[in-house]
C-alpha cells in the first residue's frame, strides 16, 4: 500500500471511531435525562415505570391539596377524570397552581403509587393547557377544563 493512501486510511479509520465514541457518550447522557408524559389513566393502569423519571399531567383534583404545617411538603391529587395520581412535592408551588386548574408534575414513581414530584408545572394563562395534558382529557371525554363532552 502506498503510504499518502495508509495515511489517509488510518485517518478516516481514526475519524469514524472517535465520532461513533462521541456520539455513543451523548446517548448513554441523554439516556438518563429522558421524561416520558403519563396520563392519570396510564399510570393507575400500571403502564408507568417505577423508579424512572416521568411526567404526570391533568387536572388538580378539587379538595385534594394539603399542605404541611411545619415544612414546604404539598400533597395533592392530578387526574384525568377517569384515574387519579397521588403527588406529594416539597417547595414552592407555581403562582398560578390550583385546584380544578391544569398542572405537570415531573419526577419519579415510588411503589406505592405515588409520585415523588421534583418540579410542578402550572398552566401559564385560563386558555392555555399543555397539548399532552389537553390529549390525556380528550381521551378521557373531557374538555380542558373538565367538563364532560
Amino acid at each position: 500500500m502506498h503510504p499518502v493512501r495508509k495515511q489517509r486510511l488510518i485517518l478516516v479509520l481514526f475519524i469514524v471511531v472517535f465520532s461513533s465514541a462521541a456520539i455513543g457518550l451523548v446517548a448513554y447522557a441523554l439516556r438518563g435525562n429522558i421524561n416520558l408524559f403519563f396520563p392519570p389513566a396510564e399510570v393507575a393502569a400500571g403502564k408507568a415505570p417505577i423508579g424512572q423519571a416521568i411526567r404526570v399531567g391533568g387536572m388538580v383534583k378539587e379538595g385534594s391539596v394539603t399542605r404541611s404545617d411545619n415544612s414546604l411538603e404539598v400533597y395533592f391529587v392530578i387526574t384525568d377524570f377517569s384515574a387519579d395520581v397521588p403527588i406529594t412535592y416539597e417547595g414552592i408551588l407555581p403562582d398560578l397552581f390550583d385546584e380544578g386548574q391544569g398542572a405537570v408534575a415531573s419526577g419519579k414513581l415510588d411503589a406505592d403509587g405515588v409520585l415523588r414530584a421534583t418540579e410542578v408545572l402550572a398552566k401559564h394563562d385560563e386558555n392555555y393547557m399543555p397539548p399532552e395534558v389537553a390529549e390525556a382529557l380528550e381521551k378521557s371525554g373531557f374538555d380542558h377544563k373538565g367538563v364532560k363532552q
